[in-house]
């Protein structure tokens, strides 16, 4: 029996998850749903895993809900109908806030079609690169439900802008990797075979600043979004910068950078 998501660690510091159903092009069910959760949970606490790279396996990164079945009768058996499927909607949705929480960034390896509940992982993660044949759609309105779904409503317009946003949850239609470069949705795109390789370099370049840095500045750069004026994001920012001047590894940031060297960063 394969697992739903395999987890390796390709370089120093860097995560990998694939989520692993190609069969099924990736999409969620319950399976994959908790293996996810337990993952994210897990590197959450890992304080050496530096940068987290979130992939597909086969020809789609993650496809949608599985419209074949979520597989969880014993939910709905126990709950009801009604209370069993918010129950199941709010595990799903908690995928895109803890995404969102890692202390670590992630960037989304767009190998292929992101529709869904797959698009949404793609606008929670922090950098997003797809391969040049990956797809993507809003997709749940076409299915019947609204396209507000899973944090898409608050994601998509911060990422690609209110107007572009608003077409595309209306209309689910698809778009190809070069729109979606275009939009503001992608910051690369690559071949199919040099797409791990890119996600890679760039998780190496966020290795090179030191930890505390890089998750303070996650954490800001998110909330941000949603703070009312400029002097509210720089009394926050003022904050951060005392914070990281403090730690440990400000000074051996600075010494490698003079140095010319890599940085030997304790985490402190």
């Amino acid at each position: 029996m394969t697992t739903p998501v395999v987890v390796t660690d390709p370089a120093p510091g860097v995560r990998m998850i694939t989520l692993s159903r190609p069969d099924q092009l990736n999409t969620l069910e319950a399976g994959l749903v908790s293996a996810l959760h337990e993952e994210l949970d897990r590197v959450a606490a890992e304080r050496d895993v530096r940068v987290v790279v979130l992939t597909g396996a086969g020809r789609a990164f993650c496809a949608g809900l599985d419209l074949n079945g979520y597989g969880d009768p014993e939910r709905i058996d126990e709950q009801g109908f009604t209370l069993g499927t918010l129950d199941r909607q709010r595990e799903i949705a908690r995928l895109v806030e803890k995404i969102n929480a890692l202390p670590q960034p992630v960037i989304a390896a767009v190998n292929g079609a992101a529709a869904g509940g797959g698009l949404a992982l793609v606008c929670a993660s922090d950098i997003r690169i797809a391969a040049e044949p990956a797809v993507f759609a809003v997709g749940f309105i076409r299915a019947g439900f609204s396209a507000c779904d899973i944090g898409i409503s608050w994601l998509l317009p911060r990422v690609v802008g209110a107007g572009n946003a608003h077409e595309l949850m209306l209309t689910g239609r698809r778009f190809d990797a070069a729109e979606a470069h275009r939009l503001g949705l992608l910051t690369q795109v690559v071949p199919t075979e040099t797409l791990l390789d890119a996600a890679l370099a760039k998780a190496a370049e966020i290795v090179r600043n030191p930890p505390a840095s890089v998750a303070l500045t996650k954490q800001g750069m998110w909330m941000a979004l949603e703070m009312p004026s400029l002097k509210t994001a720089i009394e926050f920012e003022n904050r951060q910068q005392v914070i990281t001047a403090l730690t440990e590894d400000q000074p051996e940031a600075m010494r490698a950078f003079l140095g010319k060297r890599a940085p030997d960063y304790k985490h402190r």
